[in-house]
Formats: structure tokens, sequence, C-alpha cells
């Protein structure tokens, strides 16, 4: 992909799904390295499909790149695609890994949603791909579960 195809340094509407959103890549200047990219969500929502009310929490997406890093405006703009998208918080949270996993080929990719409670109750939601590669510093997701007050 060339530079002039990226989302970055343009103005890019808010895409109207996350299937028609696109997610680009860049190439990893330290391919030859392993190590821990992380990028942290705090602002995620998505639509009940069935109430059609609005979900919120936080994802937190850790990876161990490969040949590609996941460029982060189209990134942002592919999780705010899911704001009018009517899915589970389970759908939301794997088809993100998946749609991650199949844009970059990391070595490794796992993700967390910590989402609000809806009818009275939190979901929490875990998706990896495998083990993390040995040698690799992985740090704790430390998002704390729900707590009632």
């Amino acid at each position: 992909m060339a530079d002039s195809d990226l989302q970055l340094g343009r103005a890019v509407a808010t895409p109207e799904s996350p299937e028609a959103a696109t997610l680009d890549r860049v190439p990893n200047p330290h391919g030859d390295a392993r190590y821990v990219a992380r990028f942290t969500f705090p602002e995620f929502t998505s639509i009940c499909p069935v109430t059609g009310q609005p979900d919120f929490g936080i994802l937190l997406i850790d990876y161990v790149p490969d040949a590609w890093l996941v460029e982060s405006k189209s990134l942002k703009l592919y999780l705010q695609s899911f704001r009018n998208h009517g899915a589970f918080h389970e759908d939301c949270t794997v088809s993100i890994g998946k749609r991650l996993v199949d844009t970059l080929a990391p070595h490794w990719l796992r993700i967390g949603g910590y989402f609000n409670p809806r009818g009275g109750m939190p979901i929490d939601v875990f998706w990896q791909t495998a083990e993390p590669p040995a040698g690799v510093w992985v740090p704790p997701q430390d998002v704390p579960t729900y707590r009632g007050r």
C-alpha cells in the first residue's frame, strides 16, 4: 500500500459499519525484533442488537507484529464504526481480533473487551491467537473488573 492510499494525513469520515471500514497497515521497521504493541480504546461503543441501546466498554489490544503494523488512525476509525453497529460484546471483541489477525498476520494477538453493565451485569470478553511468543514481555491488561459502589 502506498502512503498516498493511507487514511493518515487526510480527512476521512467515520465508516458506516465495521464491514465498510478499511484497516491500513504499514511496514514494521523492526520486523527482526519481538515486541508488544498495545492499543487502548477507552470509549468503545456499540449497539445492543436486541434493545438498540448503546453499550460502552474499554478495548485493550496487544500484539506482537511480524511484517506489518496497524496504522493507528485507521484502527480508530474502524473501532468508531461500531458505534451504530448492532452486535453482542462477544461478537464485537472476537471479530475485531480476527480482523486484525487477517490484516496483519502478527506473531501473536490478544484482545480484552471490558464492558460496562448491561441488564445489571458487566461482560468481559477475552480472545487471543495462542500463547505469546517465548521471551516477549507481555504486560497485564490491568483493567479492573467491574465493582459496584
